[in-house]
C-alpha cells in the first residue's frame, strides 16, 4: 500500500495544481492524505479548500489541526487510510461471491471472519509513506510539531507486524529549479527520520502540485520489495485475488 502524506499551512503558489496532481497519484494507486497545520487565524478559506481539495482528488483524508493535535492527527489517518484500502479491495472480492449483494448481507460468522481479516491485514500489509513536507516560510512556526509528530508516527510504524517504509521530502528545494528535496530515501530503519530536521532550510514559496510530482516520479523508480516497476505494473485484480483467499 502507497502513501504520500502531505503536511502543509495551504495555500500553494508556484507550477501545476495540486488538486492536479493528487488526482495522478491516485490513478496509479497512490492515496494521498493532508494534514493541514495552522494556528488560530493563521490560513484562510482558500488554503482549507485546497486542503480538502488535495484530499479528495487523490483519494484520501484531510484535516486541519493544530499543532498540539498534529502527532495524533497524522497516525490516526495513516491507520485509518490503510483500514480503508484493504476495505475497499475486500468489498470487492464479497461483491464477486455475492453479486449486487453487500458485506452486510453475509451471515454473522462469515461477517466476523472478514472484520478479522481486514485487522489482520492492517497490521501486516506491507506498507510505504511518502512523508511530503511544505518548509516555506510560513510553516517555520510550525516545524518543532511536525518533527515531534513524525518521530511518534516512527514510532508507531515500527511497532507494526507488516514492513513499513518511509521516504522523506520536502519542499520547496535548496535552488530556485528544485520544487522537492529528498530528505531520505525508502528505509525501514524509520527511527532515522528523526535526524533530519537539522538539515530544513525554510523558503518562501509553496510549489506544492510540483512537489506531490516529485514524489510521484519518486515512487514510479521504486517498489517496495525491490523489484524494479512491479507493484506500479500489478494486475489489481490479482492483488485482490490474495485477499479474497481470506474472504472465501
Amino acid at each position: 500500500m502507497k502513501q504520500i502524506l502531505l503536511i502543509t499551512d495551504g495555500c500553494s503558489n508556484v507550477g501545476e495544481s495540486p488538486v492536479m496532481a493528487a488526482a495522478h497519484a491516485l490513478q496509479e494507486g497512490i492515496t494521498v492524505n493532508v494534514v493541514g497545520v495552522i494556528d488560530h487565524g493563521t490560513i484562510g478559506e482558500l488554503g482549507s479548500r485546497e486542503i480538502a481539495d488535495i484530499a479528495k482528488a487523490g483519494g484520501g483524508l484531510s484535516r486541519i489541526v493544530g499543532t498540539p493535535q498534529l502527532a495524533q492527527t497524522i497516525q490516526m489517518m495513516t491507520r485509518k487510510t490503510v483500514v480503508q484500502t484493504i476495505q475497499q479491495a475486500v468489498n470487492k472480492e464479497v461483491k464477486k461471491i455475492l453479486g449486487d449483494g453487500s458485506l452486510e448481507e453475509l451471515p454473522p460468522l462469515q461477517r466476523s471472519q472478514v472484520v478479522n481479516v481486514v485487522d489482520e491485514l492492517t497490521e501486516t500489509s506491507p506498507l510505504r509513506i511518502a512523508l511530503l513536507i511544505d518548509a516555506s516560510a510560513s510553516m517555520k512556526p510550525k516545524l518543532a510539531a511536525v518533527e515531534d509528530a513524525i518521530r511518534d508516527l516512527a514510532l508507531s510504524l515500527e511497532a507494526r507486524e507488516g514492513k513499513s517504509e518511509i521516504a522523506v521530502f520536502h519542499f520547496p528545494g535548496r535552488t530556485s529549479s528544485e520544487d522537492a528535496e529528498l530528505d531520505m530515501d525508502w528505509t525501514s530503519n524509520v527511527s532515522g527520520v528523526r535526524s533530519l530536521f537539522s538539515k530544513l532550510r525554510m523558503r518562501g514559496a509553496t510549489p506544492t502540485g510540483p512537489a506531490i510530482f516529485r514524489v510521484l516520479e519518486h515512487y514510479r523508480y521504486d517498489t517496495l520489495d525491490g523489484h524494479h516497476g512491479r507493484l506500479m505494473t500489478e494486475d489489481p485484480d490479482e492483488r485482490e485475488g490474495m485477499i479474497g483467499g481470506y474472504v472465501v
